[in-house]
């Protein structure tokens, strides 16, 4: 009777909504009736999902977002305790791109084969639910897919081969389901997982897969995370897996692998190997070339007997050594124990014999020597203080260590690290379903959920920095306030992995909001967040909220009957209709008005209001500051306040009432621009979130003032640093600066949605923080680019004297390569120290003149490199820098790299230097030499235009060591 009355009710509101007139309503038809489709086979769906609150696109849905057509192109509902399955009329969201309905555990049935009608589809996260049956073959048919977590469901029946056609794929996580059967390989029939070759995560951990990995990997692939234990594997593991050089991270425990460890020497970036309880045998693998290897176990293997392999001594990166049961026999080197990031040694069950000595240089952070049954007879442990198990040796047996600690199992003595609220009051007390809020000590309902990291780099759970690191990057990265985080429960789950209870708190009041939950859940589940570097690969399944899990199951049961119930739904209706016809007219005129409004302010629909609304729906996350605010937290906008000054206008440092720090940008009247581009540039700045991206906090614009509020980036700008401090940036810093800028504007070209090009890319829009992290900034120029639009946009010609493409000039069609060609710029300042044009000088045409491969010295550059670097002018690596550059400014935009090739050769440059800070490296591969250098350089670029100061953005560009924003027009 319950669901009869529902579906009465929902066939209401149906009748209610078809009742609007089409001319007001915005969102495309056949999407209006898939999204009812949904709402009629859910619970709880967000109360903004109603008939009564307009239409879904113009009436701002939580969790939707639309284009100009009215087409829904992202349904993100993560997080608030939908209820029921997932209808077929999901196949009729034709445009769709995002679907994310992660971490509401009442979300169970099948998924529909109609989900592979969404050709548009990017991203499909249903991660933490409830859905049961097999993945259906169909989702092969999505070739824009880069991004696929089915994880943490219940899943059965096999990987579909047709997985394998998904080319663009980013992310695959089928993790911790019921899936059978063997991962499909390709035929000349039918396509398989070997394919993805530009994947980077095979996560497929935690189900009952089987069969062989013969033909899964090959040279081709760009793996970093292979996690496959917890299955069911046999046969051998496959020899190519030691040609995927990019791996970062091998897991492949717990299977019934057998034979020997193939090679795997060039594994050089791997953090974490597990090969444990499987059935290898041969001899240890050879790890000696792993320089960054912090994690190893071979536990529970049948490896045959070997004394102690030689690069127990030399990988001081190590945390961690775990060889259980392996047959390992001589004296254990005393050196193991020295290694500097030493924290857990596991040994038991062995052969070692002799006298275990620990002492010396120690590590530090050494937690755990377990060496239980092994054949030691004696131990000189002098220095040695912390957890030590030696039961079932020898010396154990010897009076003279008669009731040692280390002759009996001990018992933990360290506590893992849990958040402190220390500062409360010892007497503050909240109600059972809430939480302390440590930022605050006030009582609110916290989001709360599990976050596991299934291959950290590091053993110590004591460790204060270790996870107030973590604490700081969620509250930073969520944009939640300061200390806003609670960790607890933090251990080793049975599945080796380091599991973590997290409680994050709302900035203001005592719960979210459904939005808010969105925007979490969907930061989480589309690893959007990055923790730390050391926590490693992680997935996150959140609890049900508790305001709204109540508002479902938690009330009373209500006290009328079902036919009460009914007929007040139907007499309401009723009311409801009658009022749309009454209203329909008043809001006609309405909006006739707000557009009229609009029209001379587009900021008029925005508000004042310090959160989202329904008249800016790209909006996330930038605050409206009113003129007061921004006078106030400058000292009435105080000389001693301003950082900077350009044809924009100045830039003042300031401080907010809740203590943070922003830069504050304020045009000046000539160089304003118009209301309707100064807020295109607020909804741009507002969809870009990048650690290596400036973060717009908000915006002003009232009192005749424009003004944005970014966050303070505190060391200046690149050409700054390049000037006044150029000596300390060695070149191993500005490898890590050109990584950071290129990794932001690589986000921007290849993930924002849709992407960006920035159009003034220069060293003065690339600011450093105190630990010189490179921050792109400075979006006034930027451009969205439509997918239609991708890879050429026709504009009128903007940008900043030398850095400009050449072609973009000639042609005036705009792309992704026109910022390639000023970072390549940018990445010439860095060589040279210099400004791109200096004494009459063009910086790009002076080294390709410049070049001289046979010059084994400086390359021919003796003359333009910064002294500051000079000895690494005799690398490989300042070679295949300065070669990349050179071809990020080659004259055809189609020769030039995009921006993630860019990261990926820059990264390999980074690789190869050395561990310490500075110093050079002659490691690595020579890169092949740069072609055509010197010969051919073309004419000036800029020696036919007219050039004119112009008006449009721009900032930070005073005296020598800035350069003003430019149009650039044929003469």
């Amino acid at each position: 009777m319950e669901a009869a009355t529902r579906r009465r009710a929902l066939l209401l509101l149906v009748l209610v909504a078809s009742s609007v007139p089409a001319g007001l309503c915005a969102t495309n038809a056949q999407d209006v009736s898939a999204l009812r489709s949904l709402m009629g086979q859910w619970s709880n769906v967000p109360s903004s999902w109603s008939a009564t609150a307009g239409d879904p696109c113009g009436a701002a849905w939580d969790g939707l977002m639309c284009d100009a057509n009215g087409r829904v192109t992202s349904l993100r509902l993560s997080s608030v305790n939908l209820q029921g399955t997932l209808s077929n009329s999901i196949g009729q969201l034709s445009q769709l791109m995002f679907l994310d309905l992660s971490f509401n555990i009442g979300l169970e049935g099948t998924m529909p084969a109609s989900v592979g009608n969404l050709a548009q589809l990017t991203t499909l996260i249903l991660a933490g639910c409830s859905f049961t049956g097999s993945i259906p073959q169909e989702l092969g048919n999505l070739q824009k897919m880069t991004f696929l977590a089915l994880n943490s469901n219940k899943f059965s029946g096999g990987i579909p081969a047709s997985l394998g056609l998904l080319s663009k794929l980013f992310w695959l996580d089928l993790a911790d389901n019921q899936l059978t059967g063997p991962v499909p390989i390709s035929t000349a029939t039918t396509p398989g997982l070997n394919l993805l070759t530009g994947t980077k995560h095979f996560h497929f951990n935690k189900n009952q897969l089987s069969g062989t990995l013969t033909g899964l990997f090959n040279s081709n692939m760009t793996l970093i995370h292979i996690l496959f234990d917890s299955n069911q594997f046999s046969g051998s593991i496959p020899a190519e897996i030691g040609s995927i050089s990019s791996l970062q991270v091998l897991r492949l425990d717990r299977n019934k692998l057998v034979g020997a460890v193939p090679n795997i020497t060039n594994l050089v970036k791997l953090n974490e190997l597990n090969l444990a309880t499987n059935r290898l045998t041969g001899l240890l693998p050879d790890l000696s070339t792993m320089s960054v290897l912090n994690v190893v176990d071979l536990s529970k293997n049948a490896f045959d007997a070997q004394v102690a392999p030689n690069w127990f001594t030399t990988l001081t990166s190590l945390t961690s050594v775990s060889i259980s049961s392996g047959k390992l026999s001589g004296v254990v080197p005393k050196a193991l124990f020295t290694l500097p990031q030493l924290q857990e040694v596991v040994l038991d069950n062995n052969q070692f014999n002799g006298t275990l000595e620990i002492s010396g240089s120690i590590s530090k952070q050494l937690q755990t020597v377990d060496l239980r049954f092994n054949s030691i007879f004696d131990t000189a442990t002098t220095s040695y203080k912390k957890a030590l198990v030696l039961l079932g040796n020898p010396v154990c047996a010897d009076a003279a260590f008669s009731g040692q600690p280390f002759c009996s199992i001990q018992q933990e003595n360290t506590i893992a690290y849990t958040t402190s609220t220390s500062k409360c009051s010892l007497t503050s007390t909240c109600r059972s379903d809430q939480s302390m809020n440590p930022a605050n000590c006030g009582c609110a309902y916290s989001y709360n959920g599990k976050m596991v990291f299934r291959a950290p780099f590091f053993k110590d759970l004591t460790n204060s920095d270790t996870f107030q690191q973590l604490e700081t990057s969620l509250w930073t990265q969520l944009k939640l306030r300061d200390g806003a985080v609670s960790l607890s429960k933090i251990h080793f789950n049975s599945d080796n992995y380091l599991q973590v209870q997290v409680n994050l708190f709302p900035s203001s009041g005592a719960l979210f909001n459904v939005s808010e939950l969105i925007s979490i859940g969907f930061d989480l589940s589309n690893q959007t967040y990055k923790p730390p570097a050391n926590f490693g690969p992680y997935y996150f399944i959140a609890d049900p909220y508790v305001p709204l899990a109540v508002a479902v199951d938690g009330g009373k049961k209500s006290k009328f009957s079902t036919g009460a119930i009914a007929g007040i739904a139907a007499a309401g209706g009723l009311l409801v209709i009658a009022l749309i016809f009454v209203g329909l007219f008043a809001l006609r005129q309405k909006r006739r008005a707000k557009e009229l409004a609009e029209r001379t302010d587009p900021f008029a629909s925005w508000g004042a209001a310090q959160k989202d609304s329904g008249g800016a729906p790209q909006l996330k996350g930038a605050r409206f500051f009113s003129f007061e605010e921004l006078k106030s937290c400058t000292d009435n906008f105080s000389d001693s306040q301003e950082i900077g000054a350009g044809g924009y206008g100045k830039v003042y440092k300031g401080t907010l009432v809740d203590g943070m720090r922003v830069a504050i940008k304020r045009a000046q009247s000539g160089s304003m621009q118009g209301a309707p581009e100064f807020k295109n540039e607020i909804e741009l700045l507002s969809r870009v979130h990048h650690r290596n991206l400036v973060s717009l906090i908000g915006f002003c614009y009232e009192q005749k003032e424009q003004m944005l509020v970014y966050e303070f980036v505190s060391n200046g700008t690149l050409r700054e640093n390049l000037v006044v401090r150029g000596s300390y940036l060695d070149w191993k810093k500005r490898l890590r600066i050109a990584l950071g800028s290129a990794r932001g504007l690589a986000y921007l070209h290849e993930l924002a949605d849709p992407p960006i090009i920035h159009r003034d890319v220069k060293s003065t829009n690339i600011l450093l923080d105190d630990n010189l992290k490179a921050k792109v900034a400075d979006f006034g120029l930027s451009k969205l680019v439509a997918d239609t639009e991708k890879g050429h946009v026709s504009t009128q010609v903007k940008g900043t004297l030398g850095y400009l493409d050449p072609e973009y000039y000639m042609t005036q069609q705009l792309s992704e390569k026109s910022d390639v060609y000023s970072f390549g710029v940018v990445m010439l300042e860095l060589v040279s120290g210099r400004q791109p044009i200096e004494k009459g000088k063009y910086i790009v045409r002076e080294v390709r003149q410049a070049i001289d491969p046979a010059d084994r010295d400086h390359y021919g550059l003796r003359a333009i490199v910064d002294p500051a670097i000079r000895d690494a002018a005799r690398t490989a690596g300042f070679r295949r820098f300065v070669q990349l550059a050179m071809q990020c400014v080659d004259e055809s935009a189609a020769a030039r790299p995009a921006m993630g090739t860019v990261v990926k050769e820059v990264e390999a440059m980074l690789l190869n230097e050395p561990a310490g800070d500075g110093g050079v490296s002659s490691a690595g591969s020579s890169a092949t030499e740069f072609e055509g250098a010197g010969r051919g350089a073309p004419a000036h670029p800029y020696s036919d235009v007219e050039i004119t100061r112009g008006s449009y953005g721009g900032g930070g560009d005073t005296a020598s060591d800035y350069m003003p924003y430019f149009e650039v027009k044929p003469k």
